[in-house]
C-alpha cells in the first residue's frame, strides 16, 4: 500500500501520487479539497497512481462536484485504465472529465 499524496507541481497543476483506494482515502483526504480553489482551472495528473479501486472513482466524482460548486474548471489527465474501466461500468465515461488525456 502506497500512501496518497496530492503534490502541487505548478499553479493549477497537481499530481496524485500513491494509491487511490479505500485504504488510503480517509476523512482528512475528503476534507482537503482546498487545493481545488488554487486556480480557476485545475488539472489533476493521475500518472503516478499505483493502485485504485471504486473509492478512487468516488473521490474523483467528489472533486468534480466540488469544482462545479466553486466554478472551477477541472480536468484529469493520465487516468489509469482501471479507473477508466470503473467509470465505464458506472456510466461516467461519457462525461468530459473522463476523456482520455495524456501528455
Amino acid at each position: 500500500m502506497s500512501q496518497l499524496n496530492i503534490i502541487k507541481e505548478s499553479n493549477g497543476h497537481f499530481v496524485i501520487d500513491g494509491d487511490l483506494t479505500f485504504a488510503t482515502i480517509d476523512k482528512q483526504t475528503l476534507k482537503s479539497f482546498s487545493f481545488l480553489k488554487a486556480a480557476k482551472e485545475i488539472t489533476i495528473d493521475l500518472s503516478r497512481v499505483s493502485n485504485t479501486d471504486s473509492a478512487g472513482l468516488a473521490l474523483m466524482i467528489e472533486w468534480i462536484k466540488y469544482s462545479r460548486q466553486n466554478r472551477t474548471q477541472l480536468s484529469f489527465k493520465n487516468i489509469p485504465e482501471q479507473l477508466l474501466n470503473l467509470a465505464k461500468l458506472s456510466g461516467f465515461d461519457q462525461t468530459s472529465h473522463f476523456a482520455i488525456q495524456t501528455d
